[in-house]
């Protein structure tokens, strides 16, 4: 069970993999598909809606005996009750806890038993519960599945031992990480007003406080058929997955689910300066936030061009960046950007930079914001562009790369309201962008007024 992460924590990725999962969030935000055209229709998606609200969405890709199953409901930490956050993290652990037909352990006891793996996560605008099996196992995850949607065991003691799992959870993620404490701090400076400044596991003292009526009020309100989507990827025909939907979600009958209605973010007219100090501090930083349109909100003409602004700003060794204060100024040991493009309202652009020994952190800030602001008075060139579109479509089809990956995909899009269409489209929407779009983008997300800069600092023992 995992909480999605702060895009900061990327800056201990290598290059490759920092492009990959930044492309895999642009994938799954902007309803995108990294296939070049040619492929576009060699794993077709087709899809159905039950009669109670169901949505949902098969991939055949018969390449091995191995089927993706992943149930997404549409519903997140952002979605959490005021003065209980986490509620949405805690309820997903406690999806585990059993039913009165499949008692405490058996759903992931009968799919170790089959030689599968299962997870769930819980994101600021969904919550998933995947399993991976083999093909001719698909049936069992899917009665496992569907039978807790409507049918959890609220048990006291599960309580009491969940929560002692999930304050472990945030000390171990958290409080025992200066970088993500820092996140913290930069998410609740970044959000003036949207709850995506709350943390999705929570903030200890509310999580400490969440009862059992928190938690079934919360199930009860969104937990179920027609507010999911559920996406079957791998060796598995329509068919066959239409055949189990109806048996075994069919009979579920829709629910009372209420339009999500968030507050939402007023004018941000002043940067915002953050600074925590650390003895575990190793390496000192500088890390950058703007308030950024995403492909569902704000100006999302910017969503795909922003990703390809983050390549060429901070992608790797080729990167501006890089170029400019690692290897030539040698100002800085590491630097980055990144484009958090995948929320349902306003996400983020990242930039960061580590100083070098020798020099201040004040000194590799300044370098930042020089190469910053030349990027956003249009220094980019059609080169540069065309680089990032290459590596966007590398890096994302290695995300495709597996049926757990495809089945991400298709939920994360379609929990957004977007549909099959928008992820065959991805390839030409790419081949358009120009290098003018990229500069519009850039003269929109780097407004110091939307902005938070943390400095992440070791304290003096």
């Amino acid at each position: 069970m995992t909480v999605a992460g702060s895009p900061l924590a990327e800056g201990s990725l290598g290059p490759l993999r920092r492009l990959a999962l930044a492309a895999l969030a642009l994938l799954l935000g902007a309803a995108v598909d990294a296939r070049p055209a040619s492929a576009a229709g060699a794993f077709p998606a087709d899809t159905f809606t039950l009669a109670n609200g169901l949505e949902v969405v098969v991939i055949s890709d018969h390449r091995a005996p191995v089927v993706a199953h992943m149930l997404w409901y549409r519903i997140g930490a952002a979605d959490d009750p005021l003065g209980r956050s986490g509620v949405a993290h805690f309820l997903e652990h406690m999806m585990f806890k059993g039913t009165a037909k499949f008692g405490p352990g058996v759903f992931s006891k009968n799919v170790a038993r089959q030689g599968g793996n299962e997870n769930a996560f819980t994101s600021p605008d969904v919550t998933g519960y995947h399993q991976t099996v083999a093909s001719d196992r698909l049936e069992l995850v899917m009665e496992l599945e569907a039978d807790r949607m409507r049918n959890l065991v609220f048990d006291p003691a599960a309580l009491e031992s969940e929560r002692a799992v999930v304050l472990e959870e945030r000390r171990q993620r958290t409080d025992t990480d200066p970088g993500a404490l820092l996140g913290e701090h930069m998410s609740a400076a970044q959000y003036l007003h949207h709850p995506y400044r709350i943390p999705v596991i929570g903030w200890e003292h509310e999580i400490r406080a969440i009862t059992l009526a928190d938690l079934r009020r919360f199930y009860d309100r969104h937990y179920w058929p027609n507010n999911a989507v559920l996406v079957v990827a791998g060796d598995a025909t329509l068919a066959t997955v239409r055949a189990l939907a109806e048996k075994h979600y069919g009979p579920i009958p829709a629910g009372p689910v209420e339009q999500r209605a968030r507050p939402q973010e007023p004018p941000q007219l002043a940067s915002r300066r953050v600074e925590y100090r650390d003895t575990r501090v190793g390496q000192p930083s500088v890390q950058r936030s703007y308030l950024a349109p995403s492909s569902t909100a704000g100006a999302q003409e910017h969503a795909i061009p922003l990703f390809l602004l983050a390549d060429v700003l901070g992608g790797g060794g080729t990167s501006r960046l890089y170029r400019e204060l690692v290897a030539d100024a040698k100002i800085a040991t590491g630097t980055g950007a990144s484009y958090s493009g995948s929320s349902l309202d306003l996400g983020r652009f990242f930039v960061w930079v580590s100083p070098a020994q020798g020099h201040s952190l004040d000194a590799a800030e300044a370098a930042m914001d020089r190469v910053i602001a030349a990027i956003r008075d249009g220094a980019i060139t059609e080169d540069e562009l065309q680089r990032a579109k290459q590596n966007l479509l590398a890096a994302t089809i290695y995300g495709r790369d597996s049926v757990a990956g495809t089945a991400r995909l298709y939920g994360r899009v379609l929990t957004q309201g977007r549909t099959v269409a928008d992820i065959q489209q991805f390839p030409e929407r790419v081949k358009a962008v120009t290098v003018d779009d990229v500069k519009k983008a850039a003269a929109h997300v780097f407004d110091a007024r939307r902005s938070v800069t943390g400095r992440l600092l070791k304290a003096d023992n």
